[in-house]
């Protein structure tokens, strides 16, 4: 095994893996991924694998797109099944305003060569029948996207990097980081790793291990409820796979999971996790769920979606997601430390990961920061931000679920 390399990523979710591809892809192929346990074992193991192409913020579209192109090419090129779903997607409009902005929508799609087509309620009804279209004004529908298995994924994005000469060391925590000849050095229970570029892409365990170098990062677990329900034998009835909804007025998304249905839900008041620091030894493990703060939301579901209110819950599950001040994820260089670089702050690692894998590897190999994507540059905090601030923020920014922008 190398233990000096051109770039060392240290995290092995979704994110992790695809910058390690991406960067591969792009000629640096003396790169090294480490992971403190087992690939996937953050967030994405309990993720949900949605795939969406719809972007509200008109620059962020190109991430949510790239990722799904980059997880099908990783399948292609190793053999590994991703085991995409396209069962296209639904975003709801609760409000006529929200119709009028996907109309707006509809030229980024044309850009990006993107089937893309704004629904009225009856056609909403008609892709899927168990949305009641009284409450709705319409909806933007994306047929090409779906949702993919998050293991089988990463797995694929692990061995396409493998195959171009990465190497990947598993059960390999990081204990420590600091800088050595010019580069980097990291410290391990198996010894040192020295590397010209870091990529640190460890989600909320981001915060603690950069604080020794002086940053302060909001990057906050926040706790997310799925649930999953029982089958339900109209959905089993089915020849084809529904689409996936996003609803702003329920604060959810909803797709089918075999022959029921998985739910996401954006609570009005989160709860966070770890704020004192994560665990050193929390791995493939879930939160106590709370079904009771749901509540208010399930409700909607039931007027929204009233087969859901025959649904008995099989699953309720409760895990930590990363969350930034504003919910878009911090990704480039960090000042003041040549060729440590960050990749973290994903609340929807699945969704944009690919993608910004795709714009950061770009970045570090070409030396040229992309352009147009300022509003997720790492440095966009500062040098700290005070706690307290930080979560009044994200618990706003959770809160709002699904509503769009106020402009575009």
């Amino acid at each position: 095994m190398t233990t000096d390399v051109q770039v060392a990523v240290i995290g092995g979710g979704i994110v992790g893996a695809s910058v390690l591809y991406w960067l591969t892809r792009m000629g640096w192929t003396d790169a090294l991924l480490i992971e403190r346990r087992e690939l996937t074992s953050g967030s994405t193991w309990h993720a949900a694998g949605n795939t969406t192409y719809f972007g509200p913020y008109p620059r962020m579209t190109r991430l949510f797109a790239g990722s799904l192109r980059t997880y099908r090419e990783a399948e292609a090129e190793s053999g590994q099944a991703i085991g995409f779903h396209q069962t296209g997607s639904l975003r709801l409009a609760a409000t006529p305003r929200e119709q009028e902005l996907f109309h707006a929508f509809a030229p980024r799609y044309a850009e990006l060569g993107l089937p893309y087509h704004v629904r009225t309620p009856d056609e909403v009804a008609a892709l899927h029948p168990f949305v009641d279209p009284a409450g709705i004004h319409g909806a933007a529908h994306t047929p090409t996207d779906g949702h993919v298995d998050p293991t089988g994924t990463t797995h694929a994005l692990a061995a396409a990097a493998r195959a171009r000469g990465a190497q990947i060391l598993r059960q390999r925590p990081v204990t420590g980081l600091s800088r050595a000849n010019g580069g980097w050095r990291l410290e391990t229970d198996q010894g040192p790793i020295t590397a010209q570029h870091v990529v640190v892409a460890t989600s909320f365990w981001a915060r603690q291990m950069l604080a020794p170098l002086g940053f302060d990062l909001p990057l906050i677990a926040t706790q997310h409820h799925e649930i999953i329900t029982e089958d339900l034998p109209a959905v089993a009835a089915r020849a084809t796979e529904l689409p996936a909804i996003r609803d702003s007025w329920v604060s959810c998304n909803v797709r089918q999971e075999r022959n029921g249905l998985l739910i996401g839900i954006y609570e009005d008041a989160p709860e966070f996790w770890a704020l004192d620091g994560v665990p050193p030894d929390f791995g493939e493990e879930l939160l106590a769920p709370n079904i009771d703060r749901l509540m208010p939301h399930l409700e909607r579901l039931m007027q929204r979606m009233p087969i859901f209110a025959e649904a008995g819950i099989r699953i309720a599950n409760n895990g930590p997601l990363c969350f930034t001040p504003d919910g878009l994820p911090l990704i480039g260089p960090l000042p003041g430390q040549d060729g440590l670089w960050l990749a973290s702050g994903f609340n929807v690692g699945i969704g944009t990961g690919g993608g910004a894998a795709e714009v950061l590897a770009h970045w570090m190999t070409t030396g040229a920061p992309p352009p147009g994507l300022e509003a997720v540059h790492a440095d966009r905090f500062g040098p700290g931000m005070p706690l307290g601030a930080a979560l009044d923020r994200i618990r706003s920014v959770y809160a709002r679920g699904y509503q769009l922008p106020d402009s575009i």
